[in-house]
């Protein structure tokens, strides 16, 4: 029982230091931005914005000029067919058809590939914005004296005080006087070579 005794007070004994020497957290000193304002409002933002405007009116002006003559054809063939009451198409008839197919899936392989591309676009941008940002917030945050900073759709209410927005789309128009808006190629993916087998 004695030893019980000792063990256990030598036990609490030699947790008392840790606890003694854990530092308490520094009280939160919280900033907010407006993320939406800032990426909507710089300046590099704007033109990128409308360049992708562009691009993805560029991509439905290609739409319908692809669409139009291919709809016309397809009527005509469809037509042809129509006008067989049932009996098969000739080879002519056939060439027409196979024809179409073909230009059909090359517009839709043409607009699919146009349509990644714009999407690869729009990722890059974000991708450049976020890395000017985050140096960034914590330029702010130091100059402001603030040791967390958060997005202010992500509270439910927040003073006039604590938005640092400006200051950080100053920073960002600053940092950032332009954005690429096309991405950079993709590399071709790597060939693997397989063992050949005896």
């Amino acid at each position: 029982m004695k030893s019980l005794l000792i063990s256990t007070s030598l036990a609490a004994s030699a947790m008392l230091p840790s606890a003694a020497h854990a530092q308490a957290i520094p009280a939160a000193v919280v900033a907010v931005v407006d993320l939406e304002k800032v990426t909507s409002e710089c300046n590099a933002c704007k033109t990128a914005q409308a360049a992708l405007v562009s691009q993805i009116n560029g991509l439905k002006s290609r739409q319908t000029a692809l669409a139009t003559p291919l709809q016309t054809e397809g009527k005509s063939i469809q037509a042809a067919v129509d006008a067989l009451n049932g009996k098969d198409p000739d080879a002519t008839l056939q060439a027409r058809v196979r024809a179409f197919q073909a230009k059909q899936a090359q517009a839709e392989q043409e607009l699919a590939t146009q349509q990644q591309q714009i999407q690869r676009n729009q990722q890059y941008v974000q991708k450049q914005i976020a890395a000017k940002l985050g140096p960034i917030y914590t330029q702010v945050m130091q100059r402001r004296g603030a040791n967390m900073m958060v997005e202010i759709g992500q509270t439910l209410a927040s003073g006039a005080t604590l938005d640092v927005t400006n200051d950080v789309l100053t920073a960002l128009n600053t940092a950032m006087p332009s954005v690429a808006t096309t991405a950079p190629a993709q590399a071709a993916p790597a060939r693997t070579t397989q063992p050949q087998g005896r």
